[in-house]
């Protein structure tokens, strides 16, 4: 029993869950509304993600014994955002079914293990450090506008990870919220309480919106954010199985959908937060901190309505200082990964620099790109390489 109790693992996985739900919530409840959804229905899908996200995430990591995390699809809520205009609820509910569905027979047929043997480790890697170089730029960009705040927790970092590794993020956070309450910038008196019900939509399946919803919402769910997740897990030396991770995300969301569990996915920037050595020294129990995460997951849950309102206490700039010292260990370590080797390195800096881009080519994020790009560059010099 006692290993669940570590301060180390639960302030992991309660950092991991703030950085997920105070970066993308608001997306999640711009597309409720975009798709129609009444209050209470907004409150259902917030009630289905956290449900969803916490049985994968803690079943996940118990059974494969490793920090395995998962999250909604935040590029696939802003791809919502803009593509449910003109849609019913119910229609929309049909697109989320489609799109698990195909998620769910991609793992099932073992194409993603047989994708997955065909990247090198230097350019998953690469892509992993690209994916959370922003999160870490967004610490010093911070300062800008925060200085005090930012500058005392990133000082706190610094000594706290020699002294009490174990405890640095917990005590960062700690300190950064007495700070930001000290400056008059953490405002508590706007959060309300209020437990989620959920609220069953029928389905209503459409051409309209399997094409243009369903398919889309699908294909930057597995490019945007199922592979960033895979390089998370290789990147820190985990290798579980990957068709049975995406197979159970795509049946939670099949499971789901009609309460707004629109899409799940493998983490990779919260991920990271439970992988790291400030999550536990011991690789092999930083499980825990991932299946704190799904207790937290599950808590917000419940919570439903409440989620925006209590985040939104937070100022921004503490947000973002939190997750650019969370990160900065797994980005180096990634980066060191990437360009260990002569050998690929070429393919490597491709893949960090394009995926670093934020580039958006017909709403597929950067990191597909940056894969994509890479693993050209990799097999184009392989072979010519053995022509010559």
């Amino acid at each position: 029993m006692r290993e669940w109790f570590v301060v180390s693992r639960i302030s992991a996985g309660f950092v991991a869950v703030l950085v997920g739900y105070t970066s993308s919530a608001v997306i999640i409840f711009q597309a409720a509304a975009a798709a129609g959804a009444s209050e209470q229905q907004i409150s259902s899908w917030m009630w289905a993600l956290g449900l969803g996200m916490a049985i994968t995430s803690i079943g996940l990591s118990w059974y494969h014994k490793k920090p395995i995390l998962t999250a909604w699809s935040t590029p696939g809520a802003a791809l919502l955002v803009t593509s449910l205009a003109g849609l019913t609820i119910n229609q929309a509910v049909g697109a989320f079914l489609f799109s698990s569905l195909l998620i769910t027979l991609c793992g099932l047929s073992g194409l993603i293990d047989k994708l997955i043997r065909w990247i090198p480790q230097s350019v998953a890697s690469a892509m992993l450090a690209g994916v959370l170089l922003q999160f870490s730029l967004q610490l010093f960009k911070s300062l800008e506008s925060q200085f005090m705040l930012v500058g005392l927790m990133l000082l706190c970092y610094l000594v706290i990870r020699h002294l009490a590794a174990r405890y640095v993020m917990l005590v960062t956070l700690l300190l950064g919220c007495c700070f930001a309450y000290y400056l008059g910038i953490l405002d508590w008196s706007t959060v309300n309480v209020q437990l989620a019900r959920p609220e069953w939509v029928s389905p209503a399946f459409s051409w309209q919106a399997i094409i243009g919803v369903g398919l889309p919402l699908f294909i930057v769910t597995m490019a945007s954010q199922n592979m960033p997740g895979i390089a998370a897990l290789h990147g820190n030396g985990y290798r579980p199985a990957i068709s049975p991770l995406i197979t159970c995300t795509g049946l939670t969301g099949l499971l789901l959908a009609p309460f707004g569990g629109y899409a799940f996915n493998l983490a990779a920037i919260t991920a990271a937060i439970c992988m790291g050595k400030e999550a536990d020294a011991d690789p092999a129990k930083r499980y825990y901190a991932a299946m704190w995460a799904g207790i937290f997951y599950l808590l917000l849950g419940l919570a439903g309505a409440t989620v925006v309102s209590l985040f939104a206490a937070f100022p921004q700039e503490l947000v973002m200082a939190i997750a650019g010292l969370a990160l900065m260990n797994t980005i180096a370590n990634s980066l060191a990964g990437a360009l260990v080797q002569q050998e690929g390195r070429e393919a490597a800096i491709i893949t960090f620099l394009v995926t670093a881009s934020s580039v958006n080519l017909f709403g597929i994020a950067s990191a597909f790109w940056g894969l994509s790009l890479g693993l050209l560059v990799h097999y184009l010099a392989q072979a010519l390489s053995q022509k010559a």
